[in-house]
């Protein structure tokens, strides 16, 4: 048996499905593409989530377009967070290529251009179905970690909560909770301390400023209603295709804290949300999260360790979570240890730092007697990545050099009017993108504030009252001494007296 014979063995035996699967491409020796040995996913092990990861320019953007398209058919919804804006080109077919042809023909699959059911959603001020959540649903745990508050402070958002809720005060938004700071530091200072304790100005003066800074990078667009429903996500076609939900996020690159903050609410509002699966035969929902190391960025080791809790916990629910990047550095280990699938591109060693980092991330993979896995990420050509997956029993399949199959969609953005059409045709654009501002605790609490400044004023109308009372009393008041004075006894009295003298 030849070499060649042996690696096809190897891949087919070592990628076998019993059930159904994807197909990502075939298995490579050396520079030779080994036709119909062929590289699957099953799909009752896409949720145990997966990373994508390469140099820029290697063709991660094109691996994530080939995953999403082919779950879409098979039924599984996707949501992609399309960081530079060129995934928008699934709701097209692919225009064909002469050199697409010819790498699916060296793989051993028939290409077929299509296009896919899209559906554009928007966390900023880019047009798209609106995404938003209220902030009593972010609750005083999480929205205190993503603030990065001391135990101090957390305890001050907990009372918060806990007085809105007491006295029925909606928080919808960040005006609502900054209006509820203000209030337990002035007008309301006395029933809160009362009721509560005392509390420092110095701590609401700090969560105000962190309230702020998410401001500032978005957050006022973020929180409010209408909240969207996490089950839209997971809709299909009438052909029983998954949507796609592509989040158009070009302009949030420089909002690390606000891109976090939306997705640990989204994985928290799933995970509440979906019942248990357990291991079923495919996955509710699998979420590509492009540009991975914004999540992390500059996170706090309370947010950090919420987002692990999040990743280990999710796959119960049915859920996938594939992170793209450039290293696999960008990724916490406890996180990374998460991921069953692997897709690595080529990486670049041009620095000593670069080439320690190569010699690591060459360690994340399986041994193979077909490569040396450190010199081949630096030979991958683009559209080509060493893979591992887990196999239907939970196993780590055979590392596996891999020709990736071209996308089915189109390898462009879409045209302004495309996205215009895409828009007009939405079915949640109208079901989202009202907004809404109902009376919450904003309002309600100027209206308190407003009956505490009129029973004040009142009060102290009435003291100034009893004071021009009292003045007046006292003023009419004859002072006894002048009284002795001016009696008629004591005048009487004097007069006797001088005309003794006078005599």
């Amino acid at each position: 048996m030849s070499r060649t014979e042996d690696f096809f063995n190897h891949i087919n035996e070592g990628y076998k499905c019993k059930g159904d699967f994807l197909t990502l491409g075939a298995g490579m020796l050396g520079e030779e593409t080994v036709t119909d040995a062929l590289v699957k996913i099953p799909l009752k092990t896409l949720n145990r989530h997966g990373l994508i990861a390469g140099a820029t320019g290697t063709g991660k953007t094109k691996t994530l377009q080939v995953l999403a398209e082919n779950m879409s058919e098979k039924g599984i919804p996707v949501l992609l967070m399309d960081v530079k804006g060129d995934l928008s080109g699934l709701a097209q077919a692919s225009s064909g290529h002469k050199k697409i042809d010819e790498r699916h023909e060296k793989i051993g699959i028939p290409f077929e251009a299509k296009s896919f059911p899209v559906e554009i959603l928007s966390i900023s001020e880019q047009e798209g179905v609106r995404l938003r959540a209220t902030v009593s649903e972010f609750g005083p745990v999480l929205l205190s970690r993503i603030l990065e508050l001391t135990e101090t402070q957390a305890g001050i958002v907990s009372i918060i909560f806990k007085y809105c809720d007491d006295n029925k005060l909606p928080l919808l938004d960040l005006k609502d909770f900054k209006k509820m700071l203000q209030f337990i530091t002035q007008e309301g200072k006395e029933e809160i301390s009362n009721e509560y304790g005392r509390i420092s100005t110095s701590s609401t003066g700090a969560i105000l400023r962190k309230l702020i800074e998410i401001e500032q990078q978005g957050g006022d667009l973020f929180f409010g209603e209408k909240s969207f429903e996490v089950d839209d996500l997971t809709r299909v076609d009438e052909n029983g295709r998954g949507i796609i939900s592509v989040l158009r996020l070009t302009d949030i690159q420089d909002k690390p804290k606000l891109f976090s903050t939306f997705m640990l609410q989204l994985l928290a509002e799933v995970y509440e949300t979906f019942p248990e699966q357990g291991d079923s035969g495919r996955p509710e929902l699998v979420i590509f999260i492009d540009e991975a190391h914004l999540v992390f960025k500059e996170a706090s080791k309370a947010l950090l360790s919420q987002i692990e809790s999040i990743v280990k916990l999710i796959r119960s629910k049915g859920i996938g979570l594939y992170f793209v990047t450039q290293s696999p550095d960008d990724i916490p280990e406890e996180v990374l240890a998460q991921l069953g699938m692997k897709i690595q591109h080529a990486l670049r060693a041009f620095t000593a730092k670069d080439r320690k980092a190569l010699k690591l991330v060459s360690e994340n993979y399986p041994n193979s007697e077909y490569y040396d896995t450190k010199t081949v990420l630096t030979q991958l050509g683009i559209g080509e990545a060493l893979v591992t997956v887990l196999n239907e029993k939970g196993i780590p399949t055979p590392l596996a050099r891999t020709m990736l199959r071209a996308p089915m969609s189109r390898m462009d953005i879409l045209t302004d009017n495309e996205i215009r059409e895409l828009l007009d045709n939405s079915k949640l654009i109208k079901k989202y993108n009202e907004e809404l501002d109902r009376e919450s605790a904003y309002e309600l609490l100027n209206k308190k504030i407003e009956l505490i400044n009129k029973e004040q004023a009142e009060e102290e109308k009435e003291e100034e009252k009893e004071k021009k009372t009292s003045t007046t009393r006292r003023s009419t008041r004859q002072n006894p001494i002048v009284k002795v004075l001016t009696s008629a006894t004591f005048i009487r009295s004097v007069f006797g007296i001088l005309k003794k003298v006078l005599k």
